[in-house]
Parts: structure tokens; sequence; C-alpha cells
């Protein structure tokens, strides 16, 4: 018995001899609604819109079945419809199938034929769903366990991987119940998470150890390809979450082999300054200001902070690469820049190394901030992703992608930390030269709630440099944003429910770096 009753219009000028089959459907919990010829059929779509399926007999006079179809499909494009024909002429089915049918038949109907085709297509999504919620009932407890049995770093990122696979999943399920679940399980994992972070940080950079971070970057991944003696090309896509690149690896692996899909670590602040630049030039913030302090601007001065990404490469490729290379550094901030991108494709063959930043799920993520219109079209993690697959989709970036696919080249595919969509305000007083941003601070004298942050009283003791003596970073757990006290009722409402970064979390410090190779 199926839950909510389905309606099926069967439309057939015999309908009279398909008593039997009826009786079966209605058995079954079917609602079978009942005409005899094409013109009845489209009267009956005009003034029922609870019709889920048509069942449409190829043959009948008149109006014939191939024209009730072309109608039917002008009016409601998205209405399954299953074609029932005597005849099994190839270019009758052709042309059906051409005109979107859905599934066909042929006479006699037998019962359980109908029923096997009633539950492919309308019954489908409702099984699948039903399917995945309790696959994930059973996972849930695995999941549950090891997020509170102590996960090292290696650990974390496969409950990370779990936890979005299973998000992917729900998403296309109606189960509400079973969202709001994987949703707490996913803040669980983040409240531990943060414990973690906090806990062993400092000690990262302390001993040099712990995961494979924003510095070893290009030491780690990417150096090592150029041994190979082909193009390899680096795409980094600033925000660029894991489910982000989930959703669109389908698109990409339409031309693309994955070699290999890896993870790195974030450094804190997971903002772009910090992180991307670290990438770059394999050091810490602390280390670039000491070595090139004209390269490097803190928080609280004027100008550009990721303008000197391209020296910082080459710096670190004459000192990392022990042959020499010829390197590019192309920067996608604007539509301009991106079409120029699409077109000078073909010229990064004749580069040993291109390294690509393309801006826009950063500038998606700030328009989101600002703009109603986006905050409506990418209003949960679901919608955020359907965004980005539709804009990737429409995107020079995959134009290109789609030139290079022609070559032999190597391609990796990379971010410089992710974001989370924050939910919680927490109030922080500062001086003026404390830093905007709404997931980590910078400055003197600051006062929090200290269970909402890390706090690190020593810039140095986590590569960070000091724009003043007395310097302190705090960054946000969690789902946690900062806000000063001044209007901030406005500024809770204005900045709750939007993608930030800077913070401590699974979705921010955990980063997809994928090794990809053309198909052909």
């Amino acid at each position: 018995m199926v839950g909510d009753k389905i309606k099926i219009l069967w439309a057939d000028d015999e309908i009279d001899l398909l008593k039997p089959q009826l009786f079966f459907l209605e058995k079954k919990g079917y609602e079978v609604v009942t005409v005899s010829n094409g013109h009845d059929a489209l009267d009956i779509l005009d003034e029922d819109s609870t019709i889920d399926i048509v069942f449409l007999d190829e043959s009948m006079p008149g109006l014939t079945g191939l024209e009730t179809l072309s109608r039917i499909k002008d009016k409601l494009p998205n209405i399954p419809i299953v074609m029932i024909t005597k005849n099994e002429a190839e270019n009758i089915m052709e042309e059906a199938i051409g005109s979107q049918i859905d599934d066909y038949l042929i006479k006699p109907v037998n019962p359980n034929q109908i029923l096997l085709t009633l539950k492919k297509i309308v019954d489908n999504k409702r099984l699948i769903s039903e399917k995945t919620a309790t696959d994930y009932q059973q996972e849930f407890r695995n999941i549950s366990m090891e997020i509170n049995s102590g996960p090292d770093y290696t650990e974390w990122v496969n409950i990370y991987k779990k936890i979005i696979s299973w998000e992917l999943r729900l998403d296309d399920s109606n189960n509400q119940q079973m969202k709001e679940i994987l949703n707490m399980q996913k803040e669980e994992a983040n409240k531990e998470f943060f414990k973690y972070v906090s806990r062993n940080y400092l000690e990262w950079f302390k001993k040099s150890s712990g995961p494979r971070k924003s510095q070893d970057l290009m030491k780690e991944k990417v150096f090592p390809l150029f041994a190979n003696d082909k193009p390899t090309i680096m795409i980094l896509m600033d925000n660029l979450r894991y489910d982000q690149w989930k959703i669109i690896e389908p698109i990409v692996t339409e031309l693309y082999r994955i070699e290999e899909e890896d993870f790195f670590y974030s450094i804190l602040p997971t903002a772009t300054q910090y992180s991307r630049n670290a990438i770059f030039s394999g050091m810490t913030p602390l280390e670039i200001q000491k070595k090139f302090p004209d390269w490097w601007l803190n928080d609280n001065e004027e100008g550009g902070k990721n303008l000197k990404e391209g020296d910082l490469l080459q710096e670190q490729v004459k000192k990392l690469v022990k042959k020499e290379i010829k390197t590019e550094y192309v920067k996608v901030t604007n539509v301009q820049a991106a079409k120029q991108l699409q077109d000078n494709a073909l010229n990064f063959f004749n580069n040993d190394f291109t390294a690509i930043v393309y801006n826009f799920i950063d500038m998606l993520s700030h328009s989101r901030t600002e703009m109603e219109v986006l905050k409506e079209l990418a209003g949960d993690e679901k919608a955020y992703r359907s965004l980005t697959k539709t804009w990737f989709i429409n995107s020079p970036l995959w134009a290109m992608m789609q030139k290079l696919a022609e070559r032999d080249i190597q391609l990796v595919i990379t971010t410089d930390h992710g974001t989370i969509r924050v939910q919680t305000s927490s109030k922080v007083i500062g001086d003026r030269e404390t830093t905007t941003n709404l997931r980590y601070k910078v400055g003197r004298n600051l006062q929090y709630d200290r269970k909402d942050v890390l706090e690190v009283r020593n810039p140095a003791e986590a590569g960070l440099p000091s724009p003043n003596m007395s310097s302190s970073y705090i960054f946000a757990k969690e789902d946690v944003f900062f806000l000063y006290p001044n209007n901030f009722t406005y500024f809770n409402n204005f900045f709750k429910d939007t993608f930030q970064h800077g913070g401590i979390s699974l979705e921010e410090m955990i980063c997809p770096i994928i090794r990809l190779v053309p198909k052909r």
C-alpha cells in the first residue's frame, strides 16, 4: 500500500477492457481516473492539478496518443507519461521517446508490469529517500562513537567526509526529521572538533607536527608533480568547501579522471590573507613578515593583503624546485578577468606550472551577506551548494577546463579555506584597531566570552605576526560570530545565517586537494 494515494489518469479508447488492471491498481492503493480519448484527458488535466502520472494509449481515434502527448507536455512539461501501444514499430517508439515519455508498455498490459513502472517512476524517489533514511539511522551510532572516541586529525577528516556524504544523500530526501538529526550530529562534531583543535593547535607549530597545513601544501602535493614533465595547472577556488567540491565533482569527472583526493588543514585564521599567503609562500604568516616585511600588511594596516602571492610563489619555486620551470600566476576577481582566462587557456600549455586563483566562491559568500536576493537563493547549505553548481556549469572556469581537457596535462583543484553558516552571536569589546572579521579578532585588551573562543596570547606560537606588542588573537568556535555591543540587535539580524570564515570548524579548516588528468 502506498503512503499517500498516487493519482493516475488513464486515457484509452478501450478502457472497458482494462477493468482487471484498474481493479488491481485500486487494491494496491492507487487512485485511477479514466477517459476514452485525448481531448477528455486534456480537459481533466486542466481541471485537476492532483494528477501524478498519465497512462496514454498510442492508437486512440481522433486525437492520437502522440498528439495528446505533445499537448500535455506543452502544458505540463514535468508530469510523467507512460505510453501504451499495440505497435512495437521502432519509429513509433522513437517518436514517443523523443517526446519525453518516461516509459512505455506493450498491450496486453500485465498488472505487475504496471506496478513496476509506477514504482520506477513515481515511487522511486520516495523509496530511495526511505532507504537513505534507514541507512543513516544505522550509521548514526557509528559516527557518534567515532566523534567521541578522541579522533586524531586523519580520523577527523574521515568523520567530516562521512557527514558530508550523508548530507548530500539526504539533500534529495523529504525526510526532515533525518535532516535535523544529521544537523545535530554535525553540530556535535564541530563542538568536539573545536576542543580537539584547541588542545593541539599550538603543538602542531611547536613541534612541526600534526596534519598537512597551508604552508606545506605546495611542497608536499604540487611540486612533486613537476617530475612528470607535463604542464601542471593548479586552480585554487577561494572559499571552496568539501561539500561544494562534491557537488561539482560529477561535472568535472565527465572529462577528467581523479588520480587522488586528499586533504590539508587551513591554518588559523581561516581567512584568505593568512591561509592563501601561507600556501603560495610555503611559510607561516610570521615567517613571511620576517623575510619579506614589505610584502606583509597586518589587519589594521591599509592596502591589499594578497597582492604579493605571485611573488611569494616564485620565491617558493626557486627555493624548493631543483630545476628551471616556467611559472605563471593568474588571479581572477571579476568578469573581465574570467573571460580572459577562458580566451587564454591554450597559452597555459606553454608553462610548466600555472597557478590560477579564482575568487567567485568568496564573492558569492560575501554577496550573499549583502544582497537579500542571494540570501533567498542560498538560504541554507543545500541551496548554497546548488547555487555553486549552477554557477560552475555556466562559468568561464568550466569552459577553460573543457579546453584544457583536450591536452595531456596535470590538473590540481584546491582551496585556501572554507566557510560556515553562522548562527550564534557573541559579544566582543576591543579598541579601534581591532579587526572587523566576524570569526576572528586580533587586537589589544580584547574582552570576550571565554567559552566561545580559542585565544592565542602569544601569536608567534601559532606562526602569526603581532600588529602590536600586546596583540592577541581569538578564534570563534562552531557557528559563533563576533559582534560589538553597538547596534548589537541590528547586526545580529544582519549577519545571522550568513556564510563566514576565519574561525574553527570542520567546514573552514578541512580543505580538499584533488589531482586529475584528462580522460582523453
